[in-house]
């Protein structure tokens, strides 16, 4: 498996304490994407220009504590980071074998208080399916409270749903030609995936992650609530969570250009508005 993070949150991947692994590679390119180092599969490389030296690179892409990524295009040895380890850069992701994923859960559980587990997140961790599915099966026998975080894109998503305590799937938008064009690809698989989740999966939890000029208009958050009417249930809780500038600095160590503006942000009257109508509705909302 491609790991880009790792570490232990409390509630909001999932309940109680959790074992969070953030699995390399996202079929979707959402610009405002808190984690973007996660998102290509091949990876990229993260650098922090302060502790950035020029030696670690022999092809002198390092000059003056800054990365000339033209020339790291063309590198296939990557000495910078196979070679030398420093502070000033590496690879967004680290290969890890199920076996040792599953040892370090395993070896953890104790940790797992107040209801806790493991979550798989991204990226998006239906990329590398078949090793996430046969991390979840050894996980679930273990009798491990596991945690999927997905964009609910993934074609195969209903085999992993036997494995899986707590399903979390975005929902970003319902119309399909906006989804396209704030993504990059069709939400289709998505809201069927969540219609299905909905009907079979005993505790599924959706989120909307509401971004200003994207999916906050009138018409957006009426086409989430007709949609989430349809699939609301006792299984079934909603979140809608605002947003924020958390990965912008990100995106500049991955070099790359942060295009969202002050304009994402999203007036605290419109989310708690939409908050309210849910309820209104009678759709049972959960704060993580």
């Amino acid at each position: 498996m491609r790991i880009f993070q790792r570490g232990f949150n409390y509630s909001q991947d999932g309940f109680g304490n959790r074992l969070v692994y953030h699995l390399q590679g996202c079929n979707m390119n959402c610009p405002w994407c808190s984690n973007p180092e996660g998102m290509r599969w091949e990876g990229v490389l993260i650098t922090e220009e302060e502790w950035l030296l020029d030696e670690v690179c022999p092809h002198h892409a390092v000059r003056n504590k800054t990365l000339d990524r033209t020339i790291c295009r063309g590198c296939m040895e990557k000495e910078c980071v196979t070679k030398h380890r420093t502070k000033g850069i590496r690879l967004s992701y680290e290969e890890v074998e199920v076996e040792a994923v599953v040892e370090e859960v395993t070896a953890n559980s104790p940790m797992f208080y107040d209801g806790g587990g493991v979550t798989f997140t991204g990226g998006e961790a239906t990329l590398q399916f078949d090793e996430l599915l046969e991390t979840l099966e050894r996980l679930h026998a273990a009798e491990i409270h596991t945690a999927l975080e997905t964009n609910g894109a993934s074609p195969r998503l209903k085999e992993c749903l036997p494995y899986i305590s707590q399903l979390i799937m975005d929902c970003k938008l319902c119309d399909e030609e906006k989804h396209r064009i704030a993504t990059g690809i069709s939400n289709k698989q998505t809201l069927e995936n969540i219609r299905h989740a909905a009907r079979v999966h005993p505790c599924l939890h959706v989120r909307v992650p509401l971004i200003g000029k994207v999916n906050d208009s009138e018409e957006d958050i009426r086409d989430f609530l007709e949609f989430f009417q349809t699939i609301g249930g006792d299984n079934v809780t909603f979140e809608i969570l605002s947003y924020h500038e958390f990965g912008k600095k990100k995106w500049e160590q991955c070099g790359w250009e942060y295009q969202m503006s002050e304009t994402a942000h999203v007036r605290a009257e419109t989310i708690q508005l939409f908050r309210e109508k849910l309820v209104e509705l009678g759709l049972n909302y959960m704060r993580t």
